[in-house]
């Protein structure tokens, strides 16, 4: 198992397809519409607590866009927002993050997108009107379309992580599932990773997907953070 160590599998790449909508069918709606170039709001603000997808969705959405040939540029979580007037979308992570400057650059990027018909997606963790942020930046983030994305409930998560071992070919044990749902962080690309990394461990070791295999592998993810 130490010989694995560099070779723990990383999560699959967010996108639009391989999020689990659970609670969020509207604000997964408004998305594909965005990434479809379908005509309506181009300023969305998606909002939840850590791990309920809401970074996942604005990477994948910038994705979606990004394929489609439209010069995205993302500012990932305690990135500092720059004015990029190459870019046709932009992506901000955490925006609870910022200080003063970087707040008032993104104020100036949101007019400067809506002046060029550009796309804004950002997130945080509430919503506009409880953010501690300048006043003109939160009237901007509240102007456009505003969700809340809500948190895998336990049934959806442990149906999403059964239908990924299934997609892979494997079948994960109920007691296996219960293990790893109980001690692994609640968002759902960390769940992804680690059933790859105990499907390939099971293979590499030719051992049956166990509770003390699962339980070696998380180990072993453990002390590599």
């Amino acid at each position: 198992m130490r010989q694995l160590a560099l070779e723990l599998a990383s999560p699959p790449a967010p996108t639009l397809a391989n999020f689990v909508t659970g609670g969020n069918a509207e604000a997964v709606a408004a998305l594909r519409a965005l990434a479809d170039g379908a005509p309506g709001e181009r300023f969305i603000y998606l909002w939840g607590a850590p791990g309920s997808g809401r970074s996942h969705l604005l990477r994948a959405v910038l994705k979606s866009l990004a394929d489609a040939g439209r010069r995205v540029r993302l500012f990932s979580a305690g990135e500092q927002p720059v004015a990029d007037e190459s870019a046709e979308v932009v992506g901000v992570d955490d925006v609870e993050r910022l200080d003063g400057q970087a707040q008032i650059n993104l104020f100036n990027i949101f007019n400067n997108l809506k002046e060029s018909s550009g796309v804004l997606v950002v997130t945080g963790d509430c919503p506009p009107a409880r953010l501690s942020l300048r006043a003109d930046l939160l009237t901007r983030l509240a102007w456009g379309l505003v969700y809340e994305v809500h948190a895998l409930s336990e049934d959806d998560r442990r149906a999403a992580v059964l239908d990924y071992a299934n997609a892979r070919g494997f079948m994960l044990p109920p007691e296996v599932t219960d293990y790893l749902l109980a001690r692994v962080p609640r968002d759902l690309s960390s769940l992804r990773a680690l059933v790859d990394t105990l499907d390939r461990v099971s293979l590499e070791q030719k051992r049956a997907v166990t509770v003390p295999l699962a339980r070696e592998v998380l180990q072993l993810v453990q002390q590599k953070n």
